[in-house]
């Protein structure tokens, strides 16, 4: 069975190496060399330090994947939205985790008040990702041609958006900057 629970600290020996894998054999992200745990760690302290969910999905023992909201920029205006990232180890895909994770995202920072969702996708041919995103209401919301370079040919990027909120003149809350 399937766990979904927020990460802790002593998740990130897996984290790291999920990431890892990621960096190396995907588009998904466009960093070229995986950071280190102690880099990981500081990123998770920075999501949690804003209150924000950085989730795993674990079965037996074992940290099949992770996800996380942050702020999509960090300027004030953006507050009261968040882009999701969502990484699986490489046995743990097509099982419905990324699709789970995601949902338990949506699902928190609805409950904290947040009014929308930004899904920055690496590569347009990143198609599951981009299947799972659309399955829980994201809708496509813009395309950026040749942004990045890996593994010997131009990655486009893909923006998909959810709303959680429905938007009013003057947004409740102070978004995640509270």
């Amino acid at each position: 069975m399937i766990d979904i629970r927020p990460a802790t600290e002593d998740d990130f020996t897996a984290i790291t190496t999920i990431y890892a894998w990621n960096v190396d054999n995907g588009t998904g992200t466009f960093a070229l060399e995986a950071p280190s745990r102690e880099e990981m760690l500081a990123g998770f302290h920075n999501v949690t330090g804003l209150r924000l969910p950085y989730l795993v999905a674990v079965e037996g023992g074992e940290v099949l994947g992770y996800a996380y909201a942050a702020p999509f920029r960090t300027r004030p205006a953006y507050k009261y939205g968040i882009e999701d990232s969502i990484y699986l180890a490489p046995q743990a895909t097509g099982r419905g985790l990324g699709k789970a994770l995601l949902q338990r995202l949506i699902d928190l920072c609805t409950e904290r008040g947040l009014y929308s969702m930004i899904a920055v996708i690496g590569d347009s041919d990143n198609l599951a990702s981009i299947a799972v995103h659309r399955s829980l209401g994201f809708e496509h919301t813009g395309h950026l041609p040749r942004a990045g370079f890996k593994f010997g040919r131009w990655l486009d990027v893909v923006f998909m958006t959810r709303d959680l909120l429905p938007f009013t003149l003057t947004p409740e809350g102070d978004g995640w900057d509270d």
